[in-house]
């Protein structure tokens, strides 16, 4: 694997410095572009999702939660994390990088496996709402209750505490396991799912350091 190029003494140094590395530049925006067809494309692909028929699964845990609306403490936690995470990576052009690549992979991950496993949305689920994207970017004629496996909330937190260090990261690693409790009790998820997010957005994050990395005279 080539070896990461040294970093700049100085958070001020470091754009200019990566921005002068031509493949830098390349990954960077090629990977900006595959996470904007992403996007674009994905209330088509969850609409196509919610119209099919799907297996229910038993959830012993689930059975065991009563179901509470808790999407306010889910989105405030998510949001927090990340504004905490931006803070930390803005100033490091790799580690940013790394973080946009392995989401593009977590995204792309979801979309692979919720194609190849319909489910129906857990007993006593209550929708999920973002109070951001549901009112400024995508108005659904109705909430999307089947983009089960994987959690990609509780994966997209754990992706952050991966880009980050120290103490940051030990409470992003805590927003993690409150997200996906939260999940839970909403029943907007299966136990299934929030147990796999974050081994998804470890295997994305590692894969996603190969991109990041580049030989001395890349």
């Amino acid at each position: 694997m080539p070896r990461l190029v040294s970093a700049p003494k100085t958070p001020s140094a470091a754009w200019p410095a990566a921005w002068q590395r031509p493949t830098f530049r390349y990954r960077l925006l090629l990977t900006l572009a595959l996470l904007i067809g992403l996007v674009a494309n994905l209330p088509r692909f969850f609409a196509w999702v919610q119209a099919r028929p799907g297996a229910l699964l038993p959830d012993p845990l689930l059975a065991l939660l009563p179901a509470h609306d808790v999407s306010w403490f889910t989105f405030i936690i998510i949001y927090l994390s990340v504004g905490a995470t931006l803070a930390y990576v803005l100033p490091r052009p790799y580690v940013l990088l790394r973080l946009l690549a392995a989401y593009w992979l977590m995204q792309a991950s979801r979309v692979l496996l919720l194609a190849l496993l319909p489910l129906e949305p857990p007993i006593g689920l209550l929708p999920l709402r973002d109070p951001i994207i549901d009112t400024f970017i995508y108005v659904a004629a109705g909430p999307i209750t089947k983009d089960l496996f994987f959690s990609g909330h509780t994966a997209t937190v754990m992706l952050l505490a991966l880009a980050t260090e120290g103490a940051r990261r030990r409470w992003l690693l805590a927003a993690t396991a409150a997200v996906g409790l939260l999940v839970l009790v909403q029943h907007v998820h299966y136990t299934y799912d929030v147990l796999a997010a974050p081994l998804f957005a470890l295997g994305c994050y590692w894969l996603a350091g190969f991109w990041a990395r580049f030989k001395k005279s890349a």
